[in-house]
């Protein structure tokens, strides 16, 4: 989702235009519309890869992509040089115009290093299985006054950490939406987060980001 707006949704700052360069795959964890946005995704490169939960590659090909892979849970793809693993992911169903009923998702993203990225999930026993991962992007929190059920808050994104056991972790699905137009992102779940992991999973090295910035790992 790179609109200023959508629906309710209005997004804090801007996207970075540059930041949408030289895109080779995109991994789509569901269809709910503020992790699908049809014209967000037509801002990115037509030639990409995209992957996406089984029964929504249509709604991705009619935006001019021609190489749309549909997975389910446990699927491996090879992406040049990486290798991706579609995940469990403890979210609703969601059923969209177009698609039909489509099972949510994460993802490993194995080369050098391993990346999960989680999706909009909650606690899963299988997160212990995911084996070695070096940074997990866990979602902490969403874009209203309540959290529902098949989502992470702070609390239940640092037990994840005991789960996963990675090496290191950064916050997501905070600061970036809002049902009204703030001046800045509201940064108290990420720093939440970051305070209860650093009691309960001390040794993983949590990275706070803000929508633009970066993280290397050493």
């Amino acid at each position: 989702m790179l609109r200023r707006r959508i629906f309710h949704l209005r997004r804090r700052g801007r996207v970075d235009p540059a930041a949408l360069e030289d895109v080779g795959a995109i991994l789509i964890s569901h269809v709910h519309h503020d992790h699908l946005d049809l014209p967000s995704l037509g801002r990115l490169n037509p030639s990409a890869t995209v992957v996406v939960p089984a029964g929504a590659g249509d709604l991705v090909r009619r935006r001019g992509f021609d190489d749309v892979r549909e997975v389910v849970a446990g699927d491996e793809l090879e992406l040049g040089a990486l290798r991706v693993r579609a995940t469990f992911a403890e979210h609703d169903s969601p059923w969209r115009y177009g698609a039909g009923r489509t099972m949510p998702l994460g993802y490993v993203v194995s080369g050098t290093r391993n990346l999960y990225f989680a999706g909009d999930t909650d606690l899963f026993d299988g997160m212990r299985e995911l084996g070695r991962i070096d940074v997990a992007l866990l979602p902490v929190a969403g874009w209203g006054p309540r959290l529902p059920p098949g989502h992470l808050n702070p609390w239940r994104a640092a037990e994840a950490l005991e789960l996963i056991q990675p090496h290191a972790a950064i916050p997501i699905h905070w600061g970036t939406y809002a049902p009204w137009r703030p001046s800045s992102g509201n940064e108290a779940p990420a720093k939440e987060f970051a305070d209860i992991a650093a009691t309960v999973a001390p040794g993983v090295d949590v990275r706070v980001l803000r929508p633009g910035q970066s993280y290397q790992l050493d």
